[in-house]
C-alpha cells in the first residue's frame, strides 16, 4: 500500500520497483496523488495506466476545488503561499486528468486473499481526519463504525505504522513523496494475508533514485 505520493514521481516508481522487487502481488493507493510535487500530470499518468486502486485525499479535494475557480480567482491565491501550489498543480492537469482526480471515491472496500481491506486517506471518519500509532481501541470503533474490515489501510498523518487492534490490522503507509518524521526515506506498507492467520502489515522505507532532501525537509504535515 502506497500513500501521500504528492506528484513526486521519482519516489513513485522507486516504490513501485521496490514494493515489487518484495514480492508485492497488488497495489492500492491511499491518496493525496497530487499536491506539492513537481509532477502531478505524470504521476496522474501512471496511476491512470496502472489502474491500481486508488482514493481520493484532502489536498486532491482541494485541487479539484481550487481548479473550478476562475482564473483571475486562481491569480489572486497565487499571492498566498499555502495556496498557490494548489494553483500550479490545478494548471498542470488537463481536464481528462482532473476528471480520473474528481471520479476517486473516499474509500474503497477490497477482498485480498480472503480478507476484507478497507481503504481510506485519513480514516473511515473522513479525509482530513488522523489514525494516529497511539489510537487506542475505542478510538478505532468510533472511526471505524459499522465497518468490520480484517484490514484498515490509511495515509494522510505520514507517520508510518503497523498494529492488530481488537482484532483490526491497522496499517498507515506513511508517506511516499512528503517523508516527516525524521526519516528523509518515504516509506509504504506491505500488507501480508495468509490463509487461516490474521493479516500482517509491516512498513517499508525505501529511497528513491535521486531523493530531493531539501524539498522534503520544507514540506509539512498534508
Amino acid at each position: 500500500m502506497l500513500s501521500d505520493l504528492h506528484a513526486d514521481l521519482g519516489a513513485l516508481e522507486a516504490a513501485i520497483a521496490d514494493a515489487t522487487r518484495k514480492g508485492a502481488d497488488r497495489i492500492v493507493i491511499a491518496g493525496d496523488v497530487v499536491g506539492d510535487g513537481p509532477q502531478p500530470a505524470e504521476v496522474v499518468a501512471l496511476l491512470r495506466s496502472s489502474a491500481f486502486p486508488t482514493v481520493m485525499g484532502n489536498v486532491d479535494e482541494k485541487v479539484l476545488q481550487t481548479a473550478r475557480f476562475s482564473s483571475p480567482q486562481q491569480d489572486a491565491l497565487l499571492e498566498k503561499r499555502k495556496k498557490a501550489d494548489l494553483v500550479r498543480t490545478a494548471r498542470a492537469l488537463s481536464r481528462r486528468d482532473l476528471a480520473w482526480l474528481a471520479a476517486l471515491p473516499s474509500s474503497l472496500t477490497l477482498r485480498l486473499g480472503g480478507a476484507k481491506l478497507l481503504l481510506v486517506h485519513g480514516s473511515p471518519a473522513g479525509n482530513t481526519d488522523y489514525v494516529f500509532p497511539s489510537i487506542t481501541p475505542a478510538a478505532l470503533a468510533a472511526k471505524l463504525g459499522d465497518a468490520r474490515p480484517d484490514v484498515l489501510a490509511c495515509g494522510h498523518s505520514h507517520i508510518p505504522f503497523a498494529r492488530r487492534i481488537k482484532g483490526v490490522t491497522v496499517v498507515n503507509a506513511g508517506s511516499i513523496g512528503r517523508p516527516i518524521d525524521g526519516d528523509e526515506r518515504g516509506s509504504y506498507a506491505l500488507v501480508e494475508v495468509v490463509a487461516g492467520a490474521p493479516p500482517r502489515g509491516r512498513i517499508v522505507r525505501f529511497r528513491s533514485a535521486a531523493p530531493d532532501l531539501q524539498r522534503c525537509a520544507e514540506r509539512g504535515r498534508g
